[in-house]
């Protein structure tokens, strides 16, 4: 029995049940992106603007709760990864942003895991930067966009806006600012590194 309530609790609560919610999000999304039909589109995207925002609620839910536990520590980053990575690669394959844009964006992805992971085998902390979270709210926001494609009047504007077009600026955005980024969680290892050994 207390075996079962320590799984329950590191596994079974609430905020890593949403975790796991925004990854079954991703199967559905995938399927909608069809430029071809607006309302799909406008579907697809509001999934993915649900999935986006409960990563927010699962973190805020497990940090008062007092639920931050190892699998939703290795669960909760490894759900925004696998949604951003399958939705822009399949956004590629459906000519809506361009490949060395998305190539860009992932290797950056894979280049911040193996930083981490070596400064982890060195007990150092790289803790998330703003430009880290400047560059997540520029991808989900473009990648929303992106999903949306179309042309749609919005109230209060008299000329239809280019969703498809203001989801690749924010997406060029986010490009920027991720390689920014990349360069200070780089230099910030190399200092706390430098400082490690020095003492």
């Amino acid at each position: 029995m207390k075996r079962y309530e320590g799984f329950r609790r590191e596994i079974l609560n609430l905020p890593n049940m949403i975790t796991i919610g925004r990854v079954f999000l991703i199967p559905p999304v995938l399927m909608l992106i069809d430029k071809t039909d607006p309302w799909r589109c406008v579907l697809a995207s509001l999934l993915f603007t649900v999935a986006s925002l409960l990563d927010l609620i699962d973190g805020w839910l497990a940090r008062r709760s007092g639920l931050v536990t190892v699998f939703g520590k290795f669960v909760d980053p490894l759900a925004d990864k696998i949604m951003v990575a399958a939705v822009l690669i399949y956004l590629v394959m459906d000519d809506r942003a361009p490949a060395w844009l998305v190539v860009l964006l992932l290797t950056r992805e894979f280049y911040i895991n193996g930083l981490r992971s070596l400064a982890s085998s060195e007990n150092i902390i790289i803790a998330a930067s703003a430009g880290g979270k400047a560059k997540t709210a520029f991808q989900l926001t473009g990648i929303s966009f992106l999903l949306m494609h179309f042309r749609y009047r919005l109230p209060g504007i008299e000329e239809a806006l280019d969703f498809h077009r203001v989801g690749l600026v924010l997406l060029g955005l986010s490009v920027f600012v991720s390689i920014k980024s990349a360069v200070d969680y780089t230099f910030g290892f190399r200092e706390a590194l430098a400082q490690k050994n020095a003492e």
